[in-house]
């Protein structure tokens, strides 16, 4: 599991640097500014999941899923602390459904 480092966004431009998706998952930063950018180049979807560690009245928060299109990209985010910070690590767990050919960064604006 590698942790993405997050690349800010500026009034100078920001050309984002994108990570291989690790078949073990990844992790990232949480915060109200801050989203994911992934990019599925395979000819399937690829579905992304955050792990929730939210829980409301002792009942666990479903974690967040996300389907990236066969050749297509998404932004997910904001990445709220309230529901994705591992209280472990203070970070966000991702996993994808597959990995080959999947790129993904970490953005702040």
């Amino acid at each position: 599991m590698a942790t993405l480092s997050t690349q800010v966004i500026s009034l100078s431009g920001l050309n984002p640097a994108y990570a291989n998706a690790t078949s073990g998952g990844d992790k990232c930063e949480v915060g109200d500014r801050v989203f994911l950018h992934v990019q599925n180049g395979s000819a399937s979807s690829v579905t992304v999941t955050l792990t929730a560690t939210a829980a409301v009245r002792g009942q666990a928060v479903s974690n967040v899923t996300v389907s990236v299109p066969a050749s297509g990209e998404r932004m997910i985010g904001p990445l709220n602390s309230d529901l994705l910070q591992n209280p472990s690590d203070g970070l966000c767990a991702i996993g994808y459904s597959a990995a080959t050919t999947v790129t993904v960064a970490a953005l702040r604006i």
